[in-house]
């Protein structure tokens, strides 16, 4: 039989205030993988992009290593496709049109390899074959996972790679969308999907900016020699 005294005895912690009971540590808040934010200012506004360089660390570096060179200043979106007529499912693509400014391809990052997908805000790296892309990229608007990798499909499977997201300036990618196209520009599937009069892009710019510099310290001078 069991003793009243143990029953007494364990249902006498139950009685204890919630302060004297250990309390369970709270859950640690989710870490947020690291970016990098820059704001990329067209003729139609500011558009912010965080940078993901911690998951997609070698496409991300690659763009902002143009964003710390100074070299998408003058770069411009050149299309807009329209995905559905009402334009809730589209893209805007944009990139270095002279060839000085371009720095040699970057290695292929597939989806698969960061996580990252093609949703609303995604910015992705346009390209040809796999391995040869550069400066050109494109806006996701709706939902467009259709261009992350895909193993298991046929072909040239390896998708596009996604290296950042909008996080501010949805409003105005909407209306780079939204410009007339031409009639008459670009060649096959492009054909019509051209944007009449290319929307600038006049800087892109880290949102906080690297740190100067330290200035380089004066040579010491030489003591002249004592006259004697």
């Amino acid at each position: 039989m069991i003793r009243r005294s143990i029953i007494v005895a364990a249902l006498a912690g139950l009685s204890l205030p919630l302060s004297a009971q250990e309390a369970a540590p709270p859950p640690s808040p989710p870490v947020e993988p690291a970016t990098v934010k820059v704001v990329m200012t067209t003729e139609l506004g500011p558009i912010t992009i965080a940078l993901e360089t911690e998951r997609a660390p070698v496409t991300a570096g690659y763009i902002l290593k143009h964003v710390d060179e100074k070299r998408l200043g003058g770069a411009a979106f050149y299309r807009a496709y329209k995905i559905t007529p009402d334009g809730s499912i589209g893209l805007v693509q944009a990139g270095i049109q002279d060839g000085r400014k371009l720095l040699p391809p970057v290695a292929h990052e597939p989806t698969t390899t960061t996580g990252l997908t093609h949703d609303e805000g995604a910015v992705s790296l346009a390209r040809a074959a796999p391995g040869t892309a550069q400066a050109q990229f494109f806006f996701i608007l709706g939902n467009l996972k259709a261009l992350d990798a895909n193993p298991a499909g046929p072909g040239d499977n390896l998708g596009f790679a996604v290296f950042g997201r909008v996080t501010d300036g949805m409003d105005v990618v909407r209306k780079i969308l939204n410009v007339p196209i031409s009639a008459t520009k670009g060649e096959g599937v492009m054909k019509g999907q051209m944007i009449e009069t290319p929307v600038k892009i006049i800087s892109v710019n880290r949102l906080i900016p690297l740190p100067p510099k330290p200035a380089a310290k004066p040579a010491a001078k030489k003591p002249l020699p004592k006259r004697r």
